[in-house]
């Protein structure tokens, strides 16, 4: 089993590496740049206070129910990253993710586009929706093409923001949120 493992790994190193364009300067590099950081954390959780300051009711409650689930998958990918301690990949591009987290499986920032995605198009609107489902796969491949994580890391954290979601949106009605 051991042996299978190792070779899975190399698999998903050798199709990391060749998706990566940290070191090619370029449109593609800009465009991986610019998406890759727009999954930060600071830039959602800022975001979600302003909308919840100046929003009406809709979008204080959009903002709100979006903000809860997205520090409850913060706990659960830390507690993941934590347990499995996977290295990310060398490189220099992203130092602010590697000095302040160097365990790169699951994706917090695939886990987070793939809820933030998910509770829109369950609270609406259809246009924010369609817009963010787009927005998420891009963010999540853009981590892999900047080096800061491996394919099965994105994954991984892909599957489980769409687990967190599709969990939450059931339970916070019942605590009497959302």
């Amino acid at each position: 089993m051991g042996n299978l493992f190792t070779k899975i790994l190399a698999v998903d190193e050798s199709i990391s590496r060749k998706m990566r364009v940290a070191e090619k300067p370029g449109l593609l590099r800009s465009a991986a740049t610019f998406f890759a950081h727009s999954g930060d954390s600071w830039f959602w959780g800022i975001g979600l206070v302003i909308i919840w300051i100046f929003g009406d009711l809709f979008w204080q409650k959009w903002a709100l129910t979006q903000l809860l689930l997205i520090i409850v998958l913060a706990v659960i990918v830390l507690l993941f990253k934590f347990s499995i301690r996977r290295k990310r990949p060398e490189g220099e591009w992203g130092a602010i993710y590697r000095n302040t987290d160097p365990h790169s499986f699951p994706s917090g920032h695939a886990a987070r586009a793939f809820l933030i995605a998910i509770v829109a198009i369950a609270l609406g609107p259809t246009w924010l929706a369609i817009f963010l489902s787009n927005w998420a796969p891009i963010v999540t491949l853009s981590r892999v093409m900047m080096g800061v994580h491996y394919l099965s890391d994105v994954i991984a954290g892909a599957v489980l923001g769409i687990v967190v979601a599709l969990i939450g949106l059931q339970i916070l009605p019942l605590l009497g949120i959302g």
